[in-house]
């Protein structure tokens, strides 16, 4: 059943469900009150309207709150990374992914005081502008998506200064990365210390990312649905010589087109089914591309073309994978769960207020995101429960602060 939001209301959230999630994915956080702010603050992304400020949430939850909540989020030590994992845990039991899906965020920002913002190129903005970048990992399911890791792609002007290093309380070890980078750290943590079922991992790569993250996710024995462009070269056995041959992946598809399929698959970012004309071959790549390759071209990878767009007479999308043991078809279905994750990004995450925060602070910037994602969560648990609260469950509201006013 898909939980899409249409006619979700965040006031039918139980108190229950509340709590008990708060309680399970903040058990981490050492200090009860920490604990209780953490709820508080999650509590308010649910719950206030309009853009998440730390006014707006404090208005919610209690005007008593808001400088404690302030240094909950901005300088408090408690460590946000066994929160996503449990987070993830939990989800990957919940859920039962289909895939890790990543997905980069680009927030343009006027000023440039938030940390990591900086006028530079934004993928997927497609321009240059003032903005922060960074890069999420979301489980996925046919049936729901959310993030469980999220990483900063904090420009070289950021790192090199020692002014803003020390502004943003910057860790000594934190090094400027682009998105690409951070999914890279986020993916390979996960699979190699999280304790998590291997999922695919689909990404989009330009070209000039693609040795980076296929040798990462290779040498990891990572599996991987690497969208790709069609100007990627890789390598072909010519039947007709038997040598390799090195042409275009575009070109390669489109030479295959007579032995496509029509593969049904579920559009999840509009809730409808489609069909879609798919073709697969067996590739290697230049040693130019996979420096691992030794210029053998070796079909060590499968390429996968789809006529996408039906007003196209030639493919439009390609994926590269490294799974040998899946058809054309099921590569595609899994790369097409981005669009869940597309959906669940503009209707949930953006309402809970991923793109809201406007501190300078580097761990402010991790703890505000990692309390995104479990309200992330809620919201998703809770509609996936298709069941009406019982007349013990109270509706979603904020208990009075000890010594607030309310």
């Amino acid at each position: 059943m898909d939980v899409g939001l249409e006619g979700f209301d965040p006031q039918s959230l139980s108190q229950d469900r509340v709590d008990r999630l708060c309680e399970l994915l903040l058990a981490s956080v050492p200090r009860s009150d920490q604990r209780r702010w953490g709820e508080l603050y999650v509590r308010g992304l649910l719950l206030t309207e309009g853009r998440k400020t730390m006014q707006g949430i404090a208005a919610v939850v209690g005007s008593a709150a808001m400088q404690s909540l302030q240094q909950f989020i901005s300088t408090s030590p408690w460590d946000w990374r066994p929160v996503r994992q449990c987070l993830a845990a939990y989800l990957d039991r919940e859920i039962q992914p289909l895939a890790w899906i990543v997905e980069s965020l680009a927030v343009p920002k006027a000023g440039r005081h938030s940390v990591g913002v900086e006028r530079q190129f934004a993928s997927g903005l497609g321009r240059v502008t003032n903005c922060q970048q960074s890069s999420g990992v979301w489980l996925v399911s046919e049936e729901a998506s959310c993030p469980v890791d999220w990483q900063l792609a904090l420009p070289a002007s950021w790192t090199a200064s020692p002014e803003q290093r020390r502004r943003a309380a910057i860790p000594d070890h934190i090094r400027a990365k682009t998105p690409v980078q951070c999914a890279v750290d986020s993916v390979v943590e996960m699979a190699e210390h999280w304790g998590l079922t291997p999922r695919p991992v689909v990404m989009a790569v330009a070209k000039a990312d693609l040795p980076g993250v296929a040798t990462a996710f290779g040498m990891r024995r990572i599996p991987f649905v690497l969208r790709i462009e069609g100007s990627l070269p890789v390598v072909v056995r010519d039947a007709r010589s038997d040598g390799p041959r090195v042409l275009p992946a575009s070109r390669l598809t489109d030479a295959l087109r007579d032995q496509a399929g029509a593969v049904e698959w579920r559009d999840l970012g509009q809730s409808r089914q489609r069909v879609t004309k798919v073709v697969g071959a067996r590739v290697g790549l230049p040693m130019s591309v996979d420096p691992l390759s030794h210029g053998t071209g070796v079909p060590s990878f499968f390429l996968t073309g789809a006529w996408t767009d039906p007003t196209n007479i030639r493919p439009t999308e390609f994926w590269l994978s490294n799974i040998g043991h899946l058809p054309a078809s099921a590569l595609f279905r899994i790369a097409k769960l981005t669009r869940r994750v597309s959906r669940d990004l503009h209707e949930i995450c953006d309402n809970v207020g991923v793109r809201d925060f406007a501190g300078r602070s580097f761990r402010g910037w991790h703890h505000h995101t990692t309390l995104v994602s479990i309200a992330h969560a809620i919201t998703v648990l809770s509609r996936a429960d298709g069941r009406t609260r019982s007349p013990r469950e109270q509706p979603l509201a904020v208990r009075p602060l000890i010594g607030s006013k309310r």
